[in-house]
């Protein structure tokens, strides 16, 4: 019998009907010959209902606060799901990340995965029964519990079918990956099989399909992913080895993000050491920094903009201005009505023209590059807010409708 971790996320364990759903295919799957071990998200909406809490208290709560906070939504989660499998008949057992346990650095919110322990679930399987593990949850040696990240129950699947040598499956609301937010582009398509590659990138650029750590760490162990519905059986979309994909589109996908805002620091000193300074302290607090520009400068002086996560957002601010002071820049600027375009293709590599063709869509449609970010397999742009999904409609249309030269690879 093999083993088969199988993720539920929000929606699909959104009320009682949909954790009897979720349940019910854990007991096909048992009949199916393999010993299943769940990972459940929180119910849908409860983080963030959890952290609007918070946030009414102190819109920056302390961090481990926030932690102990937003962990009780997968614990009520995994109780209710282990409820369901007992009331069917079948014995479950659920456990919060810090009984497996899943040990994690001592980074709050976004803490990253050193090691886990499958001993007991291993023992409880052998026993006959169902483990359901709650996912985003995580502790470190010293016993604090932290969480691993927004969809970090992603990466919990993910880092427990690698430690247990199973296959995993993740169940969502969506039938796998398309080549665009089907509520976006109603003809988007459903793509059969990605390079662990193209869905990082894509992950990466506002795809809330996966989330990019888990993606990592799959592509990093080699743990091949079947994302599907959890509200019928059809086939989803693979995640899979480069090498397993035959069709190298130059371009795969299109993605929009929003949920980053833009920080400029204006009129700063152009002299060595003052980006350090900047990005320095950034780094300190854990702030990930994606698209960065720094101006000609001009008479000795510069502006400087980077883009990051708009959860991040309030705190980066607080620091840039810290910072700001200490150099003499002029100014602290934020902008939360950003968007990123960006095309994603693992044809890229070995393609020509395309940035060309992503431009003129943008020029032919009126919308205005504030920044260029590339890749081998990607180019994002920076745009305002508004043109976001009208970008991202007529770049699927030039791109994905229209057809493209496929290249095959030589793999068997």
């Amino acid at each position: 019998m093999r083993l088969l971790v199988l993720k539920f996320g929000g929606t699909s364990v959104g009320n009682l009907e949909r954790i009897s759903n979720a349940a019910k295919r854990v007991i096909q799957k048992l009949k199916e010959g393999y010993k299943p071990v769940v990972v459940s998200s929180a119910m849908a909406g409860e983080t963030d209902r959890l952290i609007k809490l918070a946030k009414e208290i102190d819109p920056m709560p302390p961090e481990r606060e926030l932690d102990m906070l937003v962990s009780t939504g997968e614990q009520q989660a995994i109780a209710l799901f282990a409820i369901t499998l007992q009331k069917l008949g079948y014995p479950a057992v659920s456990l919060c990340g810090w009984q497996v346990p899943v040990v994690t650095d001592k980074v709050h919110t976004k803490a990253k995965v050193k090691k886990i322990g499958v001993q007991r679930l291993k023992n409880l399987i052998e026993e006959g029964y169902i483990p359901i593990v709650a996912g985003f949850q995580g502790v470190t040696e010293d016993w604090e519990i932290t969480t691993l990240g927004r969809g970090g129950s992603d990466l919990s699947a993910v880092a427990l079918a690698y430690a247990l040598g199973a296959d995993c499956e993740i169940y969502t609301d969506v039938e796998g990956v398309f080549t665009a937010d089907p509520r976006i582009v109603p003809t988007a398509k459903k793509i059969p099989l990605i390079s662990y590659e193209e869905m990082l990138e894509m992950a990466s650029l506002g795809a809330k399909v996966m989330q990019a750590r888990s993606i990592e760490f799959a592509m990093k162990y080699n743990v091949r992913i079947h994302v599907r519905s959890s509200f019928n059986d059809n086939e989803g979309t693979w995640i899979v080895p480069e090498e397993e994909v035959m069709e190298k589109m130059a371009v795969r996908a299109i993605t929009l993000d929003r949920n980053e805002s833009r920080i400029t620091v204006v009129r700063v000193p152009d002299r060595p050491g003052i980006a350090y300074q900047i990005f320095k302290a950034l780094g300190d607090a854990h702030i990930v920094v994606d698209m960065i520009v720094q101006n000609v400068s001009h008479q000795g002086y510069t502006d400087m903009s980077f883009t990051v996560n708009k959860t991040d957002a309030p705190k980066a601010e607080e620091i840039v201005r810290k910072v700001a002071k200490e150099i003499n820049a002029q100014e602290v600027v934020r902008d939360d009505k950003i968007a990123k375009v960006s095309i994603v293709g693992i044809g890229m590599k070995s393609s020509y023209g395309t940035a060309a063709k992503m431009f003129e869509v943008l020029y032919k449609n009126g919308i205005n590059i504030m920044a260029i970010s590339t890749s081998e397999i990607k180019i994002s742009c920076l745009i305002e807010d508004k043109y976001g999904e009208l970008a991202v409609r007529e770049l699927h249309s030039a791109f994905i409708e229209e057809g493209q030269e496929v290249e095959v690879s030589n793999a068997s």
